[in-house]
């Protein structure tokens, strides 16, 4: 006798519905969640970090933060990215001084440009601030704020560092933007706020950081309203507006965002104002880092005696105020996106 088969389809597939019904794939719930933070070696500073994160983010923790007071504020030079032997601003007004030349043939004979043109930046930058700013200014005015944008894009395109032979925006570091992108997961706002200049940052910081133009706060020049030829125009003049530096970068903060950080991040110096006046708003839990370069051999090794970057009173105060003091060297399984893990 044939079995009867017109049956035999369904019936298997209920036995093979009750069969799953009492047999469940069972997940793994010892699987891990993914490292938020994947270039950061497991330690102290990794931890430390997290911890803050998952306290200030956790409804029933008696350290939450509400989401509209999640503010974190970066530098960017030494901080997002390398700014050795020189800051990479400065390089792009060195590049635009030789770009600009043609049309100025007085500067064959004028300092500081003579010997921007015959490659002595010694000499060119032994005027100090005054030189520097006298190269800024030329460089960074007499133009619109449309043509400056773009001549900031086309130079980033283009221009290599002298020592990796990368383009600058390449020479991100990597941990760092992981850290930023974990913030923004868990509700946070990040900002720069820099002593670069704010025009000059704006075009490509989204692309590098994540973070869109409105949320960057720099040094700044005058800009004039007029129009050209019936456009209407802004022409950036050469005076100074506001410089985001040292003490300046608090004041930056308080006019520019409103609120006061509850995360802050350096690594000279020059950002010390803004985390000690992080660290002592009192009211929710604090957060101060330093970015320590100690990586000769995949960056550079400076702090104390420095040029550019000098951290002396930072490293000093970092204990009293339980400010983390991030080791470049041990901290970091890379420093750029480029870098192999170590």
């Amino acid at each position: 006798m044939k079995p009867n088969t017109k049956f035999a389809t369904p019936v298997l597939v209920v036995l093979s519905l009750l069969v799953f019904a009492f047999n469940p794939v069972q997940e793994n719930k010892n699987t891990a969640p993914p490292d938020p933070l994947p270039s950061w070696n497991a330690g102290t500073s990794k931890k430390a970090i997290i911890d803050f994160v998952t306290k200030t983010t956790s409804k029933d923790s008696k350290d939450f933060i509400p989401v509209a007071d999640r503010i974190a504020c970066f530098d960017n030079d030494g901080t997002l990215w390398s700014e050795q032997p020189m800051y990479f601003q400065l390089a792009f007004a060195i590049d635009q001084v030789k770009a600009m030349a043609p049309q100025h043939p007085e500067w064959k004979t004028t300092q500081p440009f003579q010997a921007l043109l015959e490659d002595d930046i010694h000499t060119a930058l032994a005027g100090g601030e005054k030189a520097i700013g006298q190269i800024l200014m030329t460089t960074h005015a007499g133009m619109t704020t449309d043509v400056f944008e773009k001549t900031v894009k086309d130079w980033m395109k283009t221009a290599t560092h002298p020592k990796t032979k990368k383009h600058y925006n390449e020479m991100i570091y990597q941990p760092m933007v992981e850290l930023l992108k974990y913030l923004r997961l868990n509700g946070y706002k990040t900002f720069i706020v820099s002593g670069g200049g704010v025009d000059f940052m704006r075009p490509w910081v989204e692309q590098a950081y994540g973070i869109p133009p409105d949320q960057v706060v720099g040094s700044s020049g005058k800009v004039k309203y007029e129009s050209a030829n019936g456009k209407p125009v802004l022409i950036k003049l050469p005076e100074i507006n506001f410089i985001d530096d040292k003490e300046g970068k608090p004041v930056g903060i308080h006019q520019y965002i409103g609120k006061r950080p509850v995360f802050t991040a350096g690594n000279s110096d020059g950002d010390y104002a803004m985390l000690e006046w992080t660290s002592t708003a009192g009211g929710y839990p604090r957060f101060g880092m330093i970015v320590h370069h100690t990586d000769a051999e995949r960056e550079w090794a400076y702090d104390r005696a420095s040029h550019i970057g000098k951290l002396e009173k930072g490293l000093d105060d970092a204990p009293k105020y339980n400010w983390l003091v991030v080791d470049m060297k041990n901290d970091w399984k890379k420093i750029y996106a480029f870098d192999k893990m170590k």
